[in-house]
């Protein structure tokens, strides 16, 4: 977002707007009271992208407001992202201007820094990456001594390593995750934190074994798979399920299997429609699922993966897009019914509202 839209003094204004707006929005199914996790008001975003405005022979970081995209406004700094990353913002942007072959035909810079303080810069072009380009970046990455990418039309090209280390602090224990360039990550890692204690809490006490939907690398999975005997996973990402299967190994966790697949294709597999290769050595049957986690994409939840989760006593809905979750829930909760409720202010600053949803079968 363009600096000019981030007004610190006006944050708790904005998230009351957002709370008044989810409490309208979800009355129709009488919910408890909407627990609300807000976020710091400044250094909360690991990971951004810039698009590079060229002005004559110098290069600058832009931004565009939503529904501006001709009227770029040039930024020295993004105050709402980490302290690491306006770091590693400032040190660039001068190595960029003082070399015509890493600033020619470069169009976007992206950053992504754990909280940590580990950090890695993308740089992304309109022309192929040739030896000068990659003798440019290496000596580049020396002196910020922070991993460089290079991207290209079917080109990347890793000079040390893609991916960052991530520490999270989750009811005062410590996950490490890998965190690789290009693939889903919770860009608000203070938030995330939050949003993982809570759905444990919701958790607490349970039966049964857990079925995860969209896993991704497993940050919800690998502290969650403490209040279970057996986590079954999927993720149809083959990035995302090696960090998944990787990030399991950091935290010695033994209790989770993963499979390759989207949540349309399990339940294909759930119903019998169809039998999978990616689920050999699987048995559903040596399982007892009582409880699904599902964190969806903006589309929410396609209308057979709806029905299958009205199998499960308990379901816990991670959603990043109110207009689909309540779409959803107005089927999910003629089985079930809403225990808990949260807002989730991953964004601040914008209209991007992340909600949680506990809900257990009526029986």
């Amino acid at each position: 977002m363009p600096v000019h839209l981030v007004h610190p003094e006006q944050y708790q204004q904005q998230l009351e707007a957002k709370i008044s707006r989810i409490r309208a929005e979800f009355g129709q199914f009488e919910p408890p009271r909407l627990e609300v996790f807000d976020s710091p008001t400044s250094h909360y975003r690991q990971r951004a992208e810039f698009k590079i405005w060229h002005q004559g022979e110098r290069a600058h970081y832009a931004m565009y407001a939503k529904g501006e995209y001709k009227k770029p406004y040039i930024i020295d700094s993004f105050p709402v992202a980490s302290e690491k990353l306006n770091q590693l913002m400032q040190a660039l942007l001068p190595e960029l201007n003082a070399s015509e072959i890493l600033r020619r035909k470069l169009f976007q810079a992206e950053f992504l820094c754990g909280k940590a303080g580990d950090g890695l810069i993308t740089l992304i072009y309109h022309k192929p990456l040739d030896d000068a380009w990659e003798t440019a970046a290496r000596a580049l990455q020396a002196k910020l001594r922070t991993p460089i990418i290079g991207r290209s039309r079917k080109q990347k090209l890793v000079l040390e390593r893609d991916a960052i280390d991530e520490t999270l602090s989750i009811d005062g224990q410590t996950f490490h995750y890998q965190q690789v360039e290009a693939s889903f990550t919770q860009p608000n890692a203070h938030v995330c934190e939050k949003m993982i204690s809570w759905a444990r809490d919701c958790c607490k006490g349970v039966s049964g074994d857990l079925i995860e939907l969209y896993c991704g690398n497993g940050n919800f999975t690998i502290p969650l798979a403490q209040g279970f005997d057996k986590v079954l996973a999927t993720e149809i990402s083959k990035t995302s399920v090696a960090s998944a299967q990787e990030n399991c190994r950091r935290n010695g966790v033994e209790n989770i299997q993963i499979a390759r697949m989207s949540a349309e294709e399990f339940t294909q597999a759930m119903d019998g429609v169809r039998s999978f290769r990616r689920l050999e050595g699987i048995e559903l049957e040596d399982y007892d699922l009582q409880t699904v986690l599902v964190d969806p994409p903006r589309a929410g939840l396609d209308a057979d993966t709806e029905k299958m989760v009205q199998r499960f006593n308990n379901i816990l809905y991670i959603s990043c897009n109110p207009n689909t979750l309540k779409e959803n829930l107005a089927n999910i909760c003629k089985s079930h019914q809403i225990k808990r409720f949260a807002l989730f202010d991953q964004f601040p600053y914008t209209d991007h509202i992340e909600c949680g949803v506990w809900l257990q079968r009526r029986f």
